[in-house]
């Protein structure tokens, strides 16, 4: 099933679902379509990204993040996304995308998608991103205190902030690799 036809049902559906607390759970339900499968006939790992960012703006739009987003025209930057995938989806399964906030740090929001069919977590999508404005970032503590929460991050767990900063140091490789490119590839002198 189209992507936009699943973002247009969830806002379609918006007026009837009740705002909630920038730490609650979310849950959208969803079934799987033939255009969500790839040859192995279960969902492709690339479409369980794809759906967790439907039920990211299910929660931006619930939790009242799109407000305060509005007001510092700032912009979501999903930064990194980490996928495990437990169990297949199959053709035409039920399934639920149950999305929270984690916590954040100085630069980062980290947010969890769990997929859930049967009783049973299926995958899960875990994301860090921000907001970005054309003045720059606003720190996740200045958004969560607009949002009526506490400016200190619940605890995170150690994977979750082991892998944040495995992120930070493939981006500071990155970055070396392209300042040192030049020196990589000498241009060849006849």
């Amino acid at each position: 099933m189209n992507l936009w036809f699943r973002l247009f049902l969830m806002l379609f559906r918006r007026p009837w679902r009740k705002p909630v607390d920038g730490l609650a759970t979310t849950v959208i339900r969803m079934r799987v379509w033939p255009l969500d499968l790839d040859l192995n006939r279960h969902v492709t790992n690339g479409r369980y990204f794809t759906m967790a960012d439907i039920g990211r703006m299910d929660f931006v739009l619930r939790s009242g993040a799109y407000r305060v987003a509005l007001r510092h025209r700032a912009v979501p930057i999903v930064g990194d996304t980490w996928g495990k995938f437990r169990r297949e989806l199959k053709l035409f399964e039920s399934f639920e995308i149950h999305t929270r906030i984690l916590g954040w740090d100085d630069k980062w929001s980290f947010m969890e998608h769990r997929f859930v069919s049967k009783g049973r977590v299926v995958g899960v999508v875990i994301m860090r991103g921000l907001f970005r404005a054309a003045k720059g970032t606003v720190s996740p503590a200045e958004f969560v205190r607009e949002l009526g929460l506490a400016e200190q991050s619940p605890e995170m767990s150690t994977w979750l902030t082991t892998w944040s900063q495995s992120c930070d140091d493939m981006s500071r490789q990155l970055r070396e690799e392209e300042g040192l490119a030049p020196q990589l590839h000498p241009v060849c002198e006849p």
